[in-house]
């Protein structure tokens, strides 16, 4: 997919109340051992890249040095579902203190109420972390009201010939 493919993607309403809702990302990515991981993260965007922070020594860390590349996955569990799907390459960097983005990512999740202590712990745990950035090469956004995926679409069209 170009670019521009990918801008128009993310920037429909659904995709947009996806990236900004509550809900994490779940990271996919291959561990060290070559088996695949997914896990939830919580997430934020700078332009079109898809961007979390986690502990440098993480064991995702080191596999994503080792391979780049990543899938990921914002969906809502009501119906009908509303499905973000990225795939793209990451890069991983060692920052002082606490990105800003994990900062407000980390606020999508916590009450207004609950945000300061919340602050307050992570900026006291945190001296550095690693931010990995995912730069989109794919995605498709399935909100099964305009779209949904092709198999089914093929299914519906073979079931109504």
């Amino acid at each position: 997919m170009t670019k521009d493919e990918i801008a128009a993607v993310l920037a429909k309403p659904y995709a947009q109340e996806l990236i900004t809702g509550p809900e994490p990302a779940r990271f996919a990515y291959d561990g060290l051992d070559g088996d695949p991981r997914v896990i939830p993260i919580g997430f934020w965007l700078e332009g079109e890249k898809i961007l979390m922070a986690t502990v440098p020594k993480s064991a995702k860390v080191a596999a994503l040095r080792k391979n780049p590349k990543v899938a990921l996955t914002i969906d809502t569990g009501a119906f009908p579902p509303k499905v973000l799907l990225i795939r793209g390459t990451a890069e991983v960097e060692l920052v002082p203190g606490v990105p800003e983005g994990y900062l407000q990512a980390g606020h999508k999740v916590t009450t207004d109420e609950q945000y300061p202590d919340w602050e307050a712990g992570v900026k006291g745990l945190y001296d550095e972390m690693v931010v990995i950035t995912v730069t989109p090469t794919w995605a498709k956004l399935l909100d099964f009201e305009t779209t949904i995926p092709k198999a089914v679409e093929d299914l519906i069209k073979e079931k109504s010939s």
